[in-house]
């Protein structure tokens, strides 16, 4: 038989391991938590023009979308090429052709360069709304069409 003292310390033993034994499973857990709140942190937020952001990103990321994309140089041709050309270069679902200059001088003259931008800012038959170029603001979108129809503004 074992001796009180050689009891005493193999308990001591047996008490220590399981303490051990109980912090690694404690800070694997926590451990654990804590990747699963990364994994579950929201990638970015949203902020509407006018109102503050919420704090925690740099300036770049806590500016609104839109207000970045307005402080971009506009380009009509390069916006013309991104969001225009794929329908108005091949005529899809009944888009007047770009280069179709006797149509758009017709159409110009039978209901007037602003009434072909307001049907391009409400959007007309297939084309959505602003042309798919949410960003863009009412004199963008005019000078997108003056691009399109080589007409100017008078």
């Amino acid at each position: 038989m074992l001796n009180l003292g050689l009891k005493s310390r193999v308990a001591k033993i047996g008490l220590l391991v399981l303490g051990i034994s109980i912090a690694g499973t404690v800070m694997a857990q926590s451990a654990r938590e804590q990747q699963i709140a990364q994994r579950l942190q929201p990638v970015g937020s949203v902020c509407l023009a006018g109102e503050a952001c919420a704090a925690g990103g740099s300036a770049a990321s806590s500016t609104p979308a839109v207000a970045q994309a307005s402080t971009a140089a506009f380009s009509a041709q390069g916006t013309y090429d991104q969001y225009c050309a794929m329908c108005h270069n091949t005529g899809m679902a009944g888009a007047p052709r770009r280069e179709d200059a006797a149509h758009w001088t017709a159409r110009i003259e039978e209901i007037g360069l602003g009434a072909i931008v307001t049907n391009a800012i409400n959007g007309i038959n297939a084309m959505p709304p602003r042309g798919m170029c949410a960003t863009c603001t009412d004199e963008q979108i005019s000078e997108v069409v003056e691009y399109l129809s080589g007409a100017s503004a008078q």
